[in-house]
């Protein structure tokens, strides 16, 4: 067996599923979306799948996704989501080259990865759900790697209450109403 320190990364070739639907506004004539990935998938560029009447699957492309120790838990609230999954991140294609305006830029395991990429605005970033060999992939580089932290209770910091604080304002002047002074300093005359 390997020591954790000799697999800190992980790599295979993924590939990407994004199904054409025709738009349901007369502003969206189509509707490109990712739904699936193919694990250990060969190259492709927009290689038709599937086509149901107006519904058209392609293989939009293979990229190699990577798994870094450093990114564990990213990975932990991948597979721990209601439907354990993967993301697909689609960037515009700048060489009009594909059908849909976008090429396939990363295959990411990592739920923090896609977030990072979903806050640009610039990109389509999609969760589909993993396959059951993928995940089990992913979940022993997990196993190997995540250490978990136990949590600690802090201690707040001691802060004195009891001390007075008068006129921190400036002191040269004096006032009857003062915002830095304490209410409990200013002194206010009795009444009989």
């Amino acid at each position: 067996m390997s020591s954790r320190t000799e697999q800190w990364k992980r790599e295979l070739r993924v590939g990407a599923v994004v199904r054409r639907s025709p738009g349901v506004t007369r502003w969206v004539k189509e509707i490109w979306k990712p739904v699936a990935v193919i694990p250990g998938a060969p190259d492709a560029f927009w290689k038709e799948l599937v086509r149901e009447e107006n519904v058209v699957d392609y293989h939009a492309g293979t990229v190699t996704m990577e798994l870094f120790r450093a990114d564990v838990e990213g990975y932990l609230v991948s597979l721990n989501m209601a439907v354990p999954s993967i993301w697909i991140i689609m960037d515009r294609d700048v060489t009009s080259q594909s059908p849909s305006g976008w090429v396939l830029s990363t295959i990411t395991a990592s739920a923090h990865e896609a977030l990072d990429a979903l806050d640009s605005g610039e990109s389509i970033v999609e969760a589909v759900p993993i396959p059951e060999s993928m995940a089990a992939w992913i979940k022993e580089f997990i196993d190997m790697h995540y250490i978990e932290e136990p949590f600690k209770k802090r201690r707040r910091d001691e802060v004195r209450v009891d001390g007075a604080e008068d006129a921190k304002g400036d002191p040269r002047i004096r006032q009857e109403s003062d915002v830095y002074r304490a209410p409990a300093n200013i002194k206010k005359p009795r009444i009989q």
